[in-house]
């Protein structure tokens, strides 16, 4: 398992774990990042990663994308 924010881009990720304070963790399930399901690196850019879930495009900052276990 590793962070989100290693990913490489353009590869697609299964999501085993969402980690974090409840509070976030709700969050980010609200954008859509679940146990189960997918997520592909679009973009990194100055601290930001633009991620494609569930057919969306989803700006998230790095420290959000370290809580995301893939």
């Amino acid at each position: 398992m590793m962070p989100l924010a290693l990913a490489d881009v353009g590869t697609e990720n299964l999501i085993r774990k969402v980690g974090g304070s409840p509070e976030v963790r709700r969050h980010l399930e609200e954008l859509g990042f679940v146990a189960g399901g997918t997520a592909t690196v679009v973009a990194a850019m100055s601290g930001n990663i633009i991620v494609k879930v569930k057919e969306a495009r989803v700006a998230i900052s790095e420290e959000m994308a370290r809580k995301i276990m893939v």
